[in-house]
């Protein structure tokens, strides 16, 4: 009988019933291997957080069993997360060289490059890990050289589709494998591992060579400056924005540090072509004729620090928008940012700019990057999975899929929608779903990398609602009598010189308190300040319906 361990196990660290931060496992006997490591940006609630990762910590118990890390493309839902991996699990990284030029990026900034081992791959590449045989094939996406990955285990082969569409003119000439995946499916797969982004939208994604023309129709018919706004991995995209420049003889400059980065990238491996003297710097756009000039910039989510927003409020220093200029947002808005965008655009309208926005099929300005559901049912097709796994999605995302699968011939009940941290066990071709490791989320708030739990965004949510009130005291060292205060000091709760009624009689409610514990011969610090902060907490939300932060501080001379 095996144990637990000789199994062939799929599992996630991340990407399961969210879209980011990307991290699956696949493992045989005591072999594991990686497939991606990303990062995911927080929302509102997460005050102060910087980003979120996957929790590492099944892979840190493992450590000696971890092949490889294998990454399927440069996107920051499936890279941004390598820095920290790194930092307690030094493994080698396979990846194509788009995407590793990306992630030394990050290691660069990290201090990391030197001590890494990066292995350039392809789809032609093949490796041996342990027992399991890795190659790959090419997808199309909306960034260079991505790859679907085939592992090749005792048990039967397991795939990783990556993030993909059936994109057959891609602006780029990189072509899907589709004959290569027919073989796949020819040969075999045990299980499927596919994304499910799209999976809700009927038909199939428009080719990325549409835009170009619509790009091309929209820089003829502007006047003044061309603001021009995209994901700065869409290396297509830019090279779609560079040929528009092209023929309307319009120089290009390029705003935020993602984009100058990723351009740079780009260019130095070969993924982007700029004519020489094109490029040049924004202070320089500024002295030229208006109609002469375009700035791809970053910001297309409404990031509030990136150069769209800056450029929005007037607060960019080299270059300005005005009345008459052509702001162009060639993306659409990630689920939960839309309102970010909606503000950038009304400021953009308030600058008297002429803006071209909106969803992807209403401007021709952006078309997807994730298969449509007529994608998904072809790969699946191809592939004929006896098992499938959906990923990368919200969970009705991955209920949707489930029924595509099952629509082209997937068994029922052959299908797992997984949680974060849920595990399929495959034993002599038969799968289950019985078990669970450990995972979660990793807050990283600037330097700190998991020093921020529950219990400080409780906290912080608390101080950013209702504020603090800082209670200060001195007591006799022999008696615990008060010597001096107390004093009270508010931040984020009342103004002080406006609520000086309140804050005596805190104090004299602090100060009774005090006495009623002396008379009852309770002298311990910790109990004078639960009794100090309850009765503080109680008076003030019966007056203002508040819960401010208490925080007493005993001085004892």
């Amino acid at each position: 009988m095996k144990t637990t361990e000789d199994l062939l196990s799929i599992f996630a660290l991340g990407g399961i019933n969210e879209i980011g931060k990307n991290m699956y496992v696949v493992q045989y006997t005591d072999d594991i291997i990686i497939i991606d490591c990303g990062g995911k940006f927080p929302d509102e609630s997460l005050l102060g957080i910087d980003l979120i990762i996957p929790d590492v910590t099944y892979l840190e118990e493992n450590k000696e069993k971890i092949r490889a890390l294998i990454v399927t493309h440069g996107h920051e839902d499936h890279i941004g997360g390598i820095p920290y991996l790194l930092r307690k699990l030094n493994v080698p990284i396979y990846a194509t060289r788009f995407t590793l030029g990306l992630i030394e990026l990050k290691l660069d900034e990290h201090r990391l490059t030197r001590d890494t081992k990066l292995i350039p791959i392809d789809s032609d590449s093949k490796l041996e890990l342990g027992e399991m045989n890795v190659s790959f094939f090419k997808v199309s996406h909306s960034i260079p050289d991505c790859l679907g990955i085939v592992f090749h285990t005792p048990e039967g082969n397991v795939v990783h589709t990556g993030d993909f569409k059936f994109d057959l003119t891609p602006a780029n000439n990189q072509y899907t494998d589709i004959h290569k995946m027919a073989a796949i499916g020819q040969q075999g797969v045990l299980v499927l591992i596919s994304e499910s982004t799209n999976a809700e939208r009927t038909g199939l994604t428009p080719s990325e060579r549409m835009v170009g023309s619509h790009m091309d129709e929209a820089f003829m018919k502007a006047d003044g400056k061309i603001f021009i706004s995209t994901f700065a991995s869409n290396v297509n995209r830019v090279q779609q924005v560079v040929e528009s420049c092209r023929m309307t003889n319009r120089k290009l400059a390029l705003l935020g540090r993602s984009m100058v980065n990723v351009v740079s990238v780009a260019i130095e491996r070969g993924y982007l072509t700029i004519p020489d003297g094109m490029l040049i710097e924004a202070k320089e756009a500024e002295q030229l004729a208006p109609e002469k000039v375009v700035i791809l910039c970053t910001g297309s989510q409404g990031e509030p620090m990136a150069a769209l927003s800056r450029l929005s409020s007037g607060n960019f220093r080299d270059i300005s928008i005005y009345p008459g200029d052509t702001v162009i947002l060639a993306a659409s808005p990630i689920p939960g940012n839309e309102k970010d965008v909606s503000r950038i655009i009304d400021n953009l309208f308030q600058l008297g700019a002429k803006v071209i926005y909106g969803s992807g099929s209403t401007t021709g300005m952006h078309v997807s990057g994730h298969g449509y559901q007529e994608d998904l049912k072809l790969m699946l097709t191809l592939m004929k999975p006896t098992y499938f796994i959906p990923v990368h999605g919200e969970f009705r995302m991955l209920h949707h899929h489930r029924l595509l699968a099952e629509s082209v011939g997937v068994e029922k009940g052959n299908t797992f929608i997984m949680k974060n941290g849920d595990v399929v066990d495959i034993e002599n071709s038969i799968a289950r779903q019985t078990r669970k490791i450990s995972s979660g989320d990793t807050y990283v708030d600037g330097m700190g990398v998991g020093d921020v739990g529950e219990i400080v965004l409780r906290d912080r949510k608390q101080l950013s609602e209702d504020g603090m009130l800082v209670i200060v005291l001195t007591l006799s060292k022999t008696d615990r009598k008060i010597i001096q205060g107390p004093d009270t000091i508010t931040r984020g709760f009342v103004f002080v010189k406006d609520s000086e009624d309140l804050i005596r009689e805190i104090n004299r409610l602090v100060k009774k308190t005090v006495n009623d514990l002396q008379t009852e011969n309770i002298r311990q610090w910790n109990v004078i300040k639960q009794n100090i902060k309850k009765s503080v907490g109680q008076y003030l939300f019966a007056k203002t319906k508040r819960k401010p932060m208490i925080l007493p501080i005993i001085i004892e001379i």
